[in-house]
């Protein structure tokens, strides 16, 4: 696959590190603090990958406005200050994506998170210097919308055929199918390999130690 390849953008939650539990308590508890039901972790589970405005809308669909930013300021509260669960980087993470920048590839990540945690997050693994670009979905559109990969495409100059998107839900294969950019899905996130394949991946493979081979 190597040579079809410059440019390889990574999601951040449940592709490279293992956040499903935090992400899950922390929308409990943001709900819990103003009173209302808990969706439950499988609904919660399923909107991982989409920027927080919009997984809080499709979670919880019949709140008004104010109830969504209460909502909004609770959850960014507790992920970045009052729980403490771990979000250890899946196996495999940092020596992969160490080599796949040694073979030469361009590394960028297109992710749900608020550029407060991606950089949060960036600098407390030393991940930092191993990527050429990045875009959040508070600074653009959310997925499915190709304008994450879309920006980032022109920040790096990559043409769209010459760029893999690697993530772990099928928004993130139809933001790459959206983009006209080719898809690769994991297995091991928030997203079944039914309904990754189904979304036009071109593989799904079980750990990152296989997405780094796909690519060698």
């Amino acid at each position: 696959m190597r040579q079809s390849f410059d440019l390889i953008v990574f999601d951040w939650d449940g592709t490279l590190m293992d956040s499903e539990a935090k992400i899950v308590r922390c929308m409990q508890a943001a709900a819990a603090d103003i009173g209302i039901a808990d969706p439950g972790a499988a609904a919660i589970r399923d909107i991982i990958g989409l920027g927080l405005g919009m997984a809080l809308q499709v979670v919880f669909p019949d709140r008004t406005p104010a109830q969504l930013d209460q909502l909004v300021e609770r959850y960014r509260q507790h992920f970045l200050e009052l729980d403490a669960t771990a979000t250890p980087l899946f196996p495999g993470v940092v020596d992969g994506l160490t080599q796949l920048r040694a073979q030469g590839y361009r590394l960028a990540i297109a992710t749900g998170k608020a550029r407060r945690g991606l950089n949060r997050v960036l600098d407390e693994t030393g991940l930092h210097p191993l990527f050429v670009s990045s875009r959040c979905a508070d600074e653009t559109l959310s997925k499915p919308d190709p304008r994450m990969l879309e920006e980032i495409l022109a920040e790096t100059g990559v043409e769209n055929g010459r760029a893999l998107m690697v993530g772990d839900t099928v928004y993130d294969m139809e933001m790459a199918r959206n983009a006209r950019v080719a898809g690769l899905a994991v297995s091991y996130g928030v997203h079944t390999r039914e309904r990754l394949l189904a979304c036009g991946a071109r593989a799904c493979v079980d750990s990152f130690s296989e997405v780094r081979a796909w690519c060698a």
